[in-house]
């Protein structure tokens, strides 16, 4: 039991250090990020109009971000440290359940691992602002460096310029060309449609007048009037034009 107890209160006196190096290190990460903020704007408003954004703030900028990138990984390996030290309290913890641990034990696990969360939490919001800097720095530089090549090369700019509009067109009409294939596809596809439609309709109607002859006969007196009467009537047609013709020649 003693041994336990000498367990637990070494890997309290753990948790404290590395808590402790944790608050250093944060407090230190949280100051980098602020002079790298007024850094950056010292080297926007210092450098002249004639010299290059790329130039004195280069290696100022480099020695920045690689304090950045170390200090960064040296406060991951001490979160990293201290959550297996807090692992290794929960199973401390989990080791005597059967002799029912006390409420203060379980209060100082707690507080350990709510020091833990806010760290992680507090390190990860100011990396994030760092990076969404450097980011912006970055485009921003990206951006004056586009501009400057514009400036010293107009020609090689519009030819880019009309090649890019060239594109455009190009990809204009292949926009359209591709909705006219899928407007076609889509005609095809209903035609077919309407097709195997009325292609079921008539089987299923020559089926019914196979299977009953009368309607079969029915249907046949039927077509034969038709005929007939499309018969007498181009005859009255006919017999009407030639009189007409007829009349007016006599």
């Amino acid at each position: 039991m003693a041994e336990m107890g000498n367990l637990w209160e070494d890997l309290r006196k753990q948790a404290r250090q590395l808590e402790n190096e944790i608050d250093l290190k944060l407090v230190s990460f949280s100051k980098l990020g602020t002079s790298y903020t007024s850094h950056r704007d010292g080297d926007r408003s210092n450098v002249p109009k004639e010299q290059s954004s790329d130039t004195s703030p280069l290696l100022n900028r480099s020695s920045s971000e690689h304090m950045f990138d170390t200090m960064a990984m040296e406060i991951e390996q001490l979160l990293t440290k201290l959550t297996q030290v807090n692992d290794r309290m929960v199973e401390y913890t989990q080791n005597i359940s059967l002799s029912s641990p006390s409420a203060a034990l379980l209060h100082t696990l707690q507080r350990h691992r709510d020091i833990l969360q806010d760290y992680t939490h507090e390190f990860q919001k100011t990396r994030a602002n760092i990076t969404a800097l450097r980011e912006r720095e970055d485009l921003l530089g990206s951006v004056r460096r586009e501009i400057s090549t514009y400036k010293n090369s107009t020609g090689l700019s519009r030819r880019t310029e009309l090649y890019l509009k060239e594109n455009d067109h190009i990809r204009n009409s292949e926009r359209l060309v591709d909705e006219q294939i899928s407007i076609a596809i889509a005609t095809k596809e209903n035609l077919t449609s309407q097709n195997k439609v009325l292609s079921s309709i008539t089987q299923r109607v020559n089926s019914l007048a196979n299977r009953f002859p009368i309607i079969n006969s029915l249907v046949q007196r039927i077509n034969l009037r038709k005929r007939r009467d499309s018969i007498i009537l181009g005859c009255v047609v006919g017999v009407c034009i030639i009189l007409l013709l007829l009349y007016m020649f006599h």
